[in-house]
């Protein structure tokens, strides 16, 4: 039995994410998953790629603000309302890899936070209801638009497939390391390469590719630290092509309102 055990939300893209113990389902991602991101001064992205101390702040969703702070000092924080008149925020053309979409620009403050705290000039961006950044057609059915996430809406790994790594490794590492939205236990190690349609709970999701790692995750999100591992041993056993794989895209299936729940069972097509 497949059971979803674990679920994640990264407000803004590449800092630190939460748990909950149930979400709302939304066509981009889980609600408030990589809405927002931090861009240079030209518009372009930035992750941990290029500032790995990113993975030093947090978030944190309250009822009306956006949380950002501090894991090593949780007093320096910035609040982030989480309904603004969208007519009192600049518009800007930001650049995500191949894609280029309008978000609109937080207040002055609040990126001065930031540039403070990660040493760089940046700016806040939001990604409204009225932005659709489309899905890769080569992999996602038509019609799939996308968050600020790298490619995709929403990523699921099984506990089975961590383990296995862990396994492989002088010391073993937790699962913040790949960013998931979902995981689940149950069934073997990188099953999820096979998936294909599935449903949590009642709700449908299409698995449509196994998800090429990067440097990111050879970062410690506790101490911003860099290493060579998990990327070096997973090369040895999970390289296809120029890609490692760890984990499964995905996208929702579904209308409307969905909800999931840590519990639900996980059920797959035929």
């Amino acid at each position: 039995m497949h059971i979803l055990s674990e679920i994640h939300v990264y407000p803004v893209k590449s800092l630190g994410g939460f748990s909950l113990t149930e979400a709302i389902v939304e066509r981009r991602g889980l609600r408030h998953d990589r809405r927002w991101m931090l861009v240079d001064e030209d518009g372009k992205f930035v992750t941990q790629r290029e500032i790995p101390k990113m993975a030093l702040l947090s978030t944190a969703i309250e009822p009306d603000h956006l949380v950002v702070f501090s894991k090593q000092h949780p007093a320096e924080r910035v609040w982030v309302p989480l309904e603004i008149p969208l007519e009192s925020l600049p518009k800007q053309m930001v650049e995500i890899w191949s894609d280029r979409c309008a978000a609109h620009v937080l207040p002055g403050p609040i990126n001065e936070w930031f540039s403070d705290i990660l040493e760089q000039k940046l700016r806040l961006v939001h990604m409204p209801e009225t932005t659709h950044r489309w899905a890769d057609g080569r992999y996602a059915p038509k019609g799939q638009y996308v968050s600020f996430a790298d490619g995709f809406c929403y990523l699921i790994i099984g506990q089975a497939s961590l383990d296995d790594l862990n396994s492989r490794l002088a010391e073993p590492l937790p699962m913040n390391r790949f960013r998931p939205n979902l995981v689940f236990t149950g069934g073997d190690p990188f099953e999820e390469d096979d998936w294909s349609d599935f449903q949590v709970g009642s709700v449908p999701f299409r698995a449509i590719k196994s998800c090429g790692r990067c440097p990111i995750t050879t970062t410690d999100q506790d101490t911003a630290q860099r290493a060579a591992e998990p990327l070096q041993t997973l090369a040895t056993y999970r390289r296809r092509g120029n890609k490692v794989l760890f984990g499964r895209d995905v996208v929702w299936m579904g209308e409307g309102d969905a909800q999931i729940q840590v519990g639900d069972k996980i059920e797959k097509a035929g």
